[in-house]
Order: structure tokens, then C-alpha cells, then sequence
């Protein structure tokens, strides 16, 4: 037993080394862990911590027992590591305020310091949907918040130091991914931007497309290609960009009758998370399974209730290891690990495609 003990940690090891890395966001509890293999991943993001004043806050008892069981994990594989993630959407509504004075960023990043101290985690990861322009109704925004942002960032850094680890979460569509954050500015302080290349299409779009697309169509620019080449324009590395993968569909349902549902004007219905969408929208059940071969995405579509399911599913996401794995990206992140099944889901098709290409 001891022996394969050895084997598997030396497993683990050798896969978190060998360059990509397999991020998972993870807004669950304590008692709910054990359901998942979160040991595999390279990094799990704790979601979500708030601010309180100027300080960041752990919400309650609840939270940081989670947080202290998936820190207990790096036990198991010492390459894992643990972040924190400030945000949200709708969880950044002091942001804007707080992070436009120098008492305040310097109040946050000493708090950030103090809550990575105590719980023994790895880093902090900015998810403020999103600076500069508006976005979750009713929270202050400022033009100011891109350079506060970057004032912000480089504070962390010096509170921190190089051995705690800083990621932003960024837009991966227009206009926030071009007018959110300064990109070059951050450079130097970040050490991954992660590319939310999903809800590419939103709850205010009407039309039926693809919500985490790999690549452009002639009908939608919008896609985790498209933004990844956008930083490359800017000169950001490759290897300092991860892409996102959704663990949930868009639902919306067509204005028309249409023969396969995509690109058709619709208007958005709700979220479905993966575990539900494999139960509750089979073909058995009236929804065809459809691929689009220029956007590697795939979609489902119900012809007698005009409902539409954009999501991904264990080819788009193995589409997706193969493109990080040869443009030598960081690697791929997810949204969220509860959402799918704990085992035969996304996140098993992910690990066995990533470890394939490597």
C-alpha cells in the first residue's frame, strides 16, 4: 500500500511540474471536499472573500474551516497550491472606493499579507468584475480604477513579496477586455492573467451563440482565441495567460422556430450546471446535440420548446488542453468544481487530455 502511496504522489508530482497548470475555482464547504479529487489540480481558488472596510475578510466560521481542510490537502500533493479570491460578481462593490486611496490599498494589501500568514495559502487572486467601466448594476466605477488597479497590484507585490502568488481574473470580452485593466502596467507584479473565456455571450446579448467558444466565427468574435491574441498583441507572454472553461450552459430560448438553434435571436433564461444538464436535457428528452466546427463549441437545441444550451462539454475542453498545450499558455481554469459531476466530468477530461499532450 506504501508503495503505491509513492507512486501516485511522485504522479502527482511530475504532472504539476511539467509546465501547464489545471486552476479550479472551488465556492463550496468543508464537509463537501472529500467528494473531489481537488489533490489533482495545480491550484484551487478558494471563492470568495470579501472586503470589510478596508481589510479583507474571511466571511465565517464556515469558510475558514474550508479553507484550512483544501490548505490540509497540500499534505497529500505538496505542489498544490491554495489561493484566496477577493470578488466576485457582485462582490467587489466597495472596490472602487476603497482601492482609490493610498490608506486603503495600503490597509488591503497588509490585511491580504496577515490572511495568507494564518492560513499558510499561496497567494490572492484579484476577481473584481470589473474595474473602469460598468458592470454588476448599481456599484461605483471610475476611469480611475485601471491606474488604482495597477497601484493596487504593485503594492500587493511589495507586502507580498516573490514567493506569494498574484493572479487577475480578466475579462475575456469586449469592451472590458480591452478597457478594464492596463495590461503592461501589470506585468511586472502578476503572475498569471486569467482569461474569463466564457459567459462570452450574456444575459444581455439576444441571440444564440456560443457562450465559451474557442475560436471567431463570421457571426462571433468574441472568443478565448480572440482574447488570447489580444494580449499577445500587447506583449504579454504566453505563459502568463490561462483561459477559462465553463462548468455550466446558458439556457435561452429562441423567438423562432430554427432547424439547429444557433445564432438565432433568443433571449437568456438561466444557468444550468453541468450535473443538471446532463440529467435534465438529453436527446431523450428533445435536445439534439449539435457542433460547430469553427468555434469548437459545442451546443444542444429542444425544436419543440426552442430552448437553447450553450456550454462546454469533454471535447470542447479537450479542445481547449490541446490549444493551451501548443500556444504554452499557463494552462486552463474552470468555473466551478461543484458544478459538474465528481468523477466522469469536465474535470477528468481536462486532467486526461493535458496530461496526454504534455
Amino acid at each position: 500500500m506504501r508503495i503505491y502511496l509513492v507512486l501516485f504522489m511522485l504522479f502527482l508530482i511530475s504532472y504539476h511540474t511539467n509546465g501547464q497548470q489545471l486552476i479550479g475555482y472551488y465556492a463550496g464547504n468543508a464537509r463537501q471536499i472529500p467528494e473531489y479529487s481537488i489533490e489533482r489540480l495545480s491550484e484551487v481558488i478558494f471563492s470568495f472573500c470579501h472586503l470589510k472596510g478596508n481589510r479583507l475578510t474571511i466571511g465565517n466560521r464556515n469558510d475558514s474551516s474550508t479553507i484550512r481542510t483544501l490548505v490540509s490537502l497540500k499534505k497529500r500533493n505538496s505542489s498544490l497550491k491554495i489561493i484566496l479570491s477577493l470578488g466576485g460578481w457582485g462582490g467587489c462593490k466597495t472596490c472602487s472606493t476603497v482601492f482609490s486611496t493610498e490608506k486603503g490599498r495600503t490597509e488591503f494589501c497588509q490585511s491580504v499579507k496577515e490572511a495568507l500568514d494564518y492560513f499558510q495559502a499561496d497567494g490572492i487572486d484579484m476577481d473584481w468584475e470589473f474595474p473602469s467601466l460598468p458592470a454588476f448594476p448599481g456599484h461605483p466605477y471610475s476611469m480611475e480604477d485601471k491606474e488604482n488597479l495597477t497601484n493596487l497590484i504593485s503594492q500587493l507585490r511589495k507586502t507580498l513579496g516573490s514567493k506569494k502568488q498574484i493572479t487577475l481574473l480578466c475579462a475575456g470580452f469586449s469592451p472590458y477586455l480591452e478597457g478594464s485593466v492596463s495590461y503592461t502596467s501589470l506585468l511586472p507584479y502578476v503572475d498569471r492573467f486569467d482569461l474569463m473565456t466564457y459567459d462570452l455571450i450574456g444575459s444581455h446579448v439576444h441571440y444564440s451563440g456560443h457562450h465559451s467558444s474557442l475560436y471567431s466565427t463570421t457571426w462571433q468574435i468574441s472568443s478565448a482565441d480572440h482574447a488570447v491574441r489580444y494580449l499577445d498583441s500587447l506583449g504579454i507572454p504566453n505563459q502568463k495567460i490561462a483561459i477559462g472553461v465553463a462548468y455550466y450552459a446558458r439556457l435561452y430560448k429562441l423567438r423562432n422556430a430554427s432547424d439547429t438553434g444557433l445564432n438565432q435571436p433568443a433571449d437568456f433564461q438561466k444557468f444550468v450546471p453541468m450535473k443538471e444538464l446532463r440529467l435534465n436535457f438529453s436527446e431523450q428528452q428533445g435536445y439534439l446535440s449539435y457542433w460547430d466546427t469553427d468555434a469548437k463549441a459545442p451546443y444542444r437545441y429542444n425544436a419543440k420548446t426552442g430552448l437553447y444550451l450553450t456550454y462546454d462539454d469533454e471535447r470542447s475542453v479537450a479542445e481547449k488542453a490541446v490549444y493551451a498545450s501548443g500556444k504554452k499558455l499557463n494552462g486552463i481554469f474552470f468555473w466551478e468544481l461543484r458544478l459538474d459531476n465528481p468523477r466522469n466530468g469536465l474535470t477528468d477530461a481536462l486532467l486526461k487530455q493535458m496530461y496526454k499532450t504534455k
